[in-house]
Order: structure tokens, then sequence, then C-alpha cells
């Protein structure tokens, strides 16, 4: 691999962009694989940024420590990791722009009806319920590890809750923790992590670490309705992105 100052740009900006989606504003996550896809095949891109993930994901749960919510950690969880499972079983078989376009119109699907709910002066909020929790936990792993897309599936079933910021910040720290943590021995087989991936963490570690930061500090700053503004905006850009690449691939 190519090893030229704009990668090491790119693999930077995106690295630090992942940082600050685990340190609470989710809605620039969808830029790193995008970025770092202009230098590397898409494939190794998400295979360099796993670790990046998974490191900026052990020191968000480490800002969040205190703030989260038990109930749908415990729900989310189990129900993520047989949406890995399963997506390890059928990886073959289902392709990923069907996959894509699934995730783009739950998340469109949902963004309707809180729209109709808001224009109904409809605010009551949702429990942490098993069943819808197993759904969209199953499904939020499936999409994370057939193409990196487990947040409008989860943000689906997490947003009707009405939570506090940093409570709703800390769960997804924990969750996709522990989702990224079981993909990783999959992305190994399928070679998209290797050992000088791994060296290239180690140079690019910092910055998914002062990501995080700047993320949980601009979190705390933001206005509770302005965050999960920004985080509705964020679930209907990441839809039209999906959306986007389905029809390039397709047409």
């Amino acid at each position: 691999m190519e090893q030229t100052a704009g990668f090491w740009i790119a693999a930077a900006a995106a690295t630090f962009f992942i940082g600050m989606s685990k340190g609470g504003i989710p809605m620039v996550a969808m830029l790193g694989v995008p970025i770092l896809s202009i230098f590397i095949p898409p494939g190794m891109a998400a295979g360099l940024l796993l670790p990046m993930y998974i490191l900026a994901d052990a020191y968000a749960i480490w800002l969040f420590r205190g703030q989260y919510s038990l109930r749908n950690i415990r729900i989310l969880v189990p129900a993520g990791a047989i949406g890995v499972l399963i997506a390890f079983v059928l990886v073959s078989r289902v392709p990923v722009e069907a996959t894509k376009l699934v995730v783009a119109l739950i998340g469109l699907g949902y963004l309707a009806d809180a729209l109709r709910k808001r224009l109904k002066r409809d605010y009551r909020a949702r429990d942490a319920d098993v069943a819808r929790g197993l759904f969209w936990g199953a499904l939020s792993g499936f999409t994370s590890y057939i193409s990196h897309a487990g947040g409008p599936p989860y943000q689906a079933y997490m947003l009707p809750q009405k939570l506090p910021k940093m409570t709703f910040a800390g769960t997804t720290a924990i969750v996709f923790a522990c989702i990224n943590w079981m993909k990783a021995p999959t992305y190994v087989l399928a070679g998209q992590l290797t050992w000088d991936s791994l060296k290239q963490v180690a140079v690019l570690a910092p910055v998914a670490l002062l990501g995080a930061w700047a993320g949980f500090r601009f979190t705390r700053l933001l206005p509770e309705r302005l965050f999960f503004t920004l985080i509705y905006s964020a679930l209907g850009l990441l839809c039209l992105k999906l959306l986007f690449e389905v029809g390039a691939a397709w047409l």
C-alpha cells in the first residue's frame, strides 16, 4: 500500500472524525471511510479504521463513565452479537447494496414518523423494551458488520426513548464498542485487518484520542435540543448517502 502524504492526511482526518463520533458527535463518522477510500479500496479503508473505532470506543467509555442506560446495554449488546453472527454467516449471500438500501429506508421511515409525531405534538417517550431492542439491536449488528451502517437502526430504537444527551452518547459508546470488538476477528480472517495496518494504527492512535476528547467536549457544550437536532440531521444525511451509493452501484 503506497503511503503518500495525501494518504496520511486523509487517514488522520478520517481518524479524527471517528474519534469525534465516539466522543458524542456521530454525524461526522460517515466521513471516515469515504475520505480514506480516495487513496485505498473501501474494504481496506474499513479494515484500517476498525482499530481506530475500537480505540476511540475505549476512550469514549471512560469519558462517559457512569452515564449510560444499563437496561439498553443489556438488551442491545446480545442483540448486536446475534446480528454480527448472522452477517458473518450470510455475508457472501447478501449484496452490500441491498443492505444499504434497507438501512436507508429504515432510517428515512423513522425520520418521517418522528416528523409526523412532532407535527401532532406527540412528545411521549418510549420505554426500552426487549422485543424492539432485540430486533433493532440485531439489525444494527448486522448492518454494522456488512457496511459500517449500524447507526440508523440503532437510532430508530434509541431516539424515541428521549434519553438525556450524555446518557444517549454513553450508551452508544458502550454498545458499538462491543459490536466493533465482535467484528475484529472476522476482519482478520478476511484480510482487511493486517499487521501492516496495525502499524499504521499506532501512528494514528493519538489522533483518534484527540478526536474523541474534542467530540466529548463539544457534546457537553451543545444544548440538549440542538444536540438531538444534529443527530436527526446526521441520520437523514447518512440515509441519503447510502441511497446515493446504492444508486451509483446499480446504474
